[in-house]
């Protein structure tokens, strides 16, 4: 297997994304990540993922943020860097498609407020749910990165994924990410996958993986070897089990070869002290108790599904039926036409598979989420849907085969009206279309000069003396 000559390899950082809502609940507050923003931006990353995917929900809804004013504090902290975020194609940040003018004032706004570069996806790698997001992101300036959901099924292979490359360079993708959310991407599988995609497309390839089975730092390196030219990886504070494999590994692993990144490993361990010393103050929300978790190559699901099943179950008092519930979620996901297992498909399948095992009955009764998705609501999935388990679950009703956002109807001028007394900008009004219930009481309390911060950050920090002690609620 031959090897490229070499090339620079270069690393984005997703400790003030992915890496929080990976590991502590999307919980670090804006003043927290503002304490190393500044020192990441001298370190000379290809880009920094800052924004997107839950940090918009839990700004509001745990930290009593606006996440607009997050982005705005961010960008003039890190005035060097490519600010990157994670959009959902025509979910947007949120877990429901929205009408096409509202995808094209929100990615307005994203770009506005200082965002570079937009990783666009859809959880079924329906390309007709990234449509008006990449057209929408073109039209703003910013730099369109297509991201193609990676799973494992009996449809899935090197050539599915080449030709979705294919099609999303067609639409104007200006480069590609593999995004492999749930680890299960193999070395040599990488290998060949970045080949096809650089051999088929010419574009930039960046890969995106989390660490939950232990395979991703080996699929990175295979996938440098192949061509592939950014790595997304995390400060080692905040890095491994179900986020990105640690940043210093890779900038180490690299130094001296071909694909060295030039990066700064001393200024990598002065950020990380202090990302050490912040993650402390999250104790409560730290719940990474395992550093691989190879039972995700089992099930092919995302390690926090697996968390969710045993939430759930023993809310039911039911935990002794785990394994059935894993053992009916690759059967379930089959019956849905084999969806990667991402929000929100990831969330869909597992509540359904939970209520198949409980109930006795598989598709005795579906949630309201199921149900859209055989009507065909969330698009159209990677394989044919089972029939009879679509009669079933819909009867009668005919599923829809048109892109699913062109049923939908305007909701700007609506949401204006609506939220218009406590709305200050048209972020706000955005703010109120994503999450109406959660920004309405947040602009509310704005208004009335309140703060409701709903967690407290129960910890250890480490105080002015080097001694630690207590960091009370805030």
């Amino acid at each position: 297997m031959a090897e490229q000559t070499g090339h620079k390899v270069g690393i984005c950082d997703t400790t003030l994304r992915d890496g929080h809502q990976s590991l502590l609940a999307t919980r670090l507050s804006t003043a927290d990540l503002l304490e190393v923003a500044s020192m990441m931006d001298e370190v000379g990353f290809a880009s920094v993922e800052v924004w997107g995917g839950a940090t918009f929900d839990s700004c509001m809804r745990f930290l009593d943020e606006d996440p607009w004013e997050r982005l705005r504090k961010l960008r003039k902290a890190m005035p060097k860097s490519k600010l990157q975020m994670l959009l959902r194609g025509q979910n947007l940040v949120g877990y429901r498609h929205y009408s096409d003018d509202v995808v094209d004032e929100f990615i307005k706004h994203c770009v506005g407020n200082g965002i570079d570069i937009i990783r666009i996806f859809d959880a079924l790698n329906d390309v007709r749910n990234y449509e008006r997001a990449m057209y929408a992101a073109k039209k703003e300036g910013a730099h369109v990165q297509a991201g193609i959901a990676y799973t494992i099924s009996p449809i899935h292979s090197i050539e599915y994924f080449a030709n979705e490359a294919c099609t999303l360079k067609e639409m104007g993708a200006d480069s590609i990410c593999v995004k492999d959310m749930a680890g299960l991407l193999k070395p040599y599988d990488a290998y060949e996958l970045v080949k096809a995609i650089k051999e088929r497309t010419g574009l930039m390839v960046q890969m995106h993986s989390h660490y939950t089975s232990g395979l991703a730092s080996m699929s990175y390196l295979k996938a440098v070897e192949a061509g592939a030219d950014v790595l997304d990886c995390a400060m080692s504070a905040l890095a491994l089990a179900s986020s990105q494999p640690a940043a210093a590994s890779l900038i180490a692993a690299l130094q001296g070869t071909p694909y060295d990144t030039g990066l700064d490993l001393d200024q990598m361990s002065a950020i990380n002290d202090i990302l050490k010393r912040i993650r402390k103050k999250y104790a409560k929300f730290d719940t990474t108790d395992y550093r691989v978790d190879t039972n995700v190559l089992r099930y092919q699901m995302p390690g926090g599904m697996i968390s969710n099943f045993m939430s759930q179950l023993r809310d039911q008092n039911a935990l002794d039926r785990l394994q059935e519930v894993l053992e009916e979620v690759p059967r379930v996901r089959a019956d849905m036409g084999y969806p990667p297992l991402v929000t929100p498909t990831s969330q869909i399948v597992g509540s359904q598979s939970v209520l198949n095992v409980l109930l006795g009955e598989r598709y005795r009764m579906a949630t309201n989420e199921v149900k859209a998705y055989f009507r065909g609501e969330y698009g159209t999935p990677p394989a044919p849907m089972n029939p009879e388990v679509q009669k079933k679950v819909i009867g009668d009703a005919e599923a829809i085969t048109c892109r699913p956002a062109d049923l939908i109807q305007s909701s700007l001028q609506q949401a204006r009206k609506e939220i218009g007394p406590w709305a200050k900008s048209e972020e706000d009004v955005l703010l109120y279309i994503m999450f109406p219930t959660v920004a309405k009481t947040f602009l509310e309390n704005r208004m009335a000069g309140e703060t409701k911060v709903e967690y407290q950050m129960m910890g250890i920090e480490e105080g002015k003396d080097g001694k630690e002690v207590d960091y009370l609620p805030v």
